[in-house]
């Protein structure tokens, strides 16, 4: 963060100083423990935990104000709403980092995963600073703005809806150079009412950019297509069309990952994918996009791709056991993401020659499309042959496979069914883990992980 006086900062926010003026050096914190020496703690009282109880502990590791809503012990920025302050802390911020270069991402799907790639390409060229995780909310954001310092080069914001105007309060305070929106599909369909709603809320990235900026589109869907409609300044798009400015070419999989042609403008070179699945391509090419439009090379952007790392948790993580292959993908699930994943599935089984597993729990938030939607993937899994169909309390999978299909499908009500099917996994099986958040399917992925390791090693005994 930039070095701000205490007393600057509460005449910034509109809040009363309580305690001495202090020179405060380093970024904002909501967690006490993650506090750092010149830093400020966020006070939020949320439903199970009030900050303002960890104030003291945030002094400990360092924090030298503390924006609260009341007047503490220690030295305090008294205001009326935490997070408002925050976010103005964090605009005037973003005004004087003039030379700051702000590139804001939204999409229904893909967005984390495209900021790292944006991530590991610019970090190649100079000072990076990138949403952790996946803040991308009215919080989130601000806390990754303070991040910056002067030298910051980049700083790539995830942002996240759950209404439509959310997008459009968090682009002011962001005001990105470059904005990009991924695709619009059924995620958090039952939230927003509609897909033409999610479309909305997504547009915002793009009504929100002044004239001067630049807008990014992919090309996946005609909600996103149409959205080139809303930005009167320079448009850019993405995508494996041969309109796309930024497109992939000659696109194949080798054992589960994407190789393909990028080509852009400028120039094309060989890209190979280090992550799982077909589905990483549009991600990789908004990434692609997003460095282009900052001047960066072709080959050097292909070089960062073929290079990049992030095998998150619970992301498509890919768990690799003696002959047998994990994939948690249990951070979320939307119809796109499940296909995607259980084509991965299909695919690595088919490389390995063993029994393909999908453990699948709920996709929730989908409204009255709920039920088509899990037996449409049902049938996915019919089609792609995947050999076992384990449902957690989520029969709807079910309905979609016929009964004279090769896919054997296993209903259980609960995780400690689903369990008890372990016994049935082989050598060279392939097996995915995939639900909503609420799901914690990851609970079965630790499972198999536990239950494979004593087998292995009850087997190694027994020779």
């Amino acid at each position: 963060m930039i070095h701000l006086k205490a007393a600057q900062i509460a005449e910034i926010v509109g809040g009363t100083l309580h305690g001495s003026d202090v020179n405060v050096t380093a970024p904002a914190f909501v967690a006490s423990s993650e506090c750092v020496g010149g830093s400020i703690f966020v006070a939020i009282k949320g439903e199970r935990v009030d900050g303002h109880d960890y104030i003291e502990d945030a002094f400990t590791h360092g924090a030298v104000i503390a924006l609260t809503t009341h007047r503490v012990n220690q030295r305090c920025i008294v205001v009326e709403n935490v997070i408002v302050a925050l976010s103005n802390l964090a605009s005037y911020v973003r005004s004087e980092l003039s030379s700051l270069k702000v590139v804001g991402i939204t999409g229904s799907q893909g967005k984390t995963t495209t900021k790292e790639f944006l991530n590991a390409v610019l970090s190649a060229e100079g000072k990076t600073i990138a949403t952790k995780g996946n803040n991308n909310n009215e919080l989130g954001v601000p806390l990754t703005l303070l991040r910056c310092e002067e030298e910051t080069q980049y700083c790539i914001v995830e942002m996240g809806a759950r209404h439509v105007g959310d997008i459009a309060k968090l682009s002011l305070i962001v005001k990105p150079n470059i904005g990009v929106v991924l695709r619009v599909a059924a995620a958090h369909i039952g939230e927003f009412g509609s897909i033409e709603k999610i479309a909305l809320a997504k547009s915002e990235m793009i009504s929100s950019l002044p004239s001067d900026a630049v807008a990014i589109l992919g090309q996946y869907d005609t909600f996103t297509k149409a959205m080139s409609s809303l930005h009167q300044g320079k448009t850019i798009t993405f995508g494996e069309e041969g309109g796309a400015a930024v497109r992939a070419t000659d696109v194949e999989l080798r054992e589960g990952r994407a190789h393909f042609d990028l080509v852009t403008p400028e120039g094309r070179s060989t890209v190979a994918l280090r992550q799982l699945g077909l589905h990483q391509v549009p991600n990789a090419l908004a990434a692609a996009a997003v460095a282009h439009t900052l001047g960066i090379s072709t080959d050097h952007i292909a070089t960062s791709l073929s290079t990049a790392e992030m095998n998150a948790a619970m992301r498509m993580q890919v768990i690799q056991l003696t002959d047998l292959t994990l994939i948690n993908d249990a951070y979320n699930a939307s119809p796109d993401s499940m296909a995607a994943a259980i084509g991965t599935l299909a695919h690595l089984s088919q490389e390995r020659g063993g029994e393909s597993w999908a453990f699948l729990g709920n996709m929730r938030e989908l409204g009255e499309s709920s039920g088509q939607a899990h037996q449409e993937i049902g049938t996915l899994c019919a089609e792609l042959r995947i050999d076992h169909l384990v449902t957690i309390g989520a029969p709807d999978y079910a309905s979609g496979v016929a009964s004279e299909s090769q896919t054997s499908v296993h209903a259980c009500e609960n995780r400690e069914e689903a369990i008890k099917l372990l016994i049935h996994l082989n050598r060279g099986d392939v097996v995915l883990c995939k639900g909503s958040r609420s799901e914690k399917l990851e609970e079965i992925a630790h499972e198999i992980e536990k239950f494979w390791i004593n087998k292995m090693s009850e087997e190694e005994e027994g020779k």
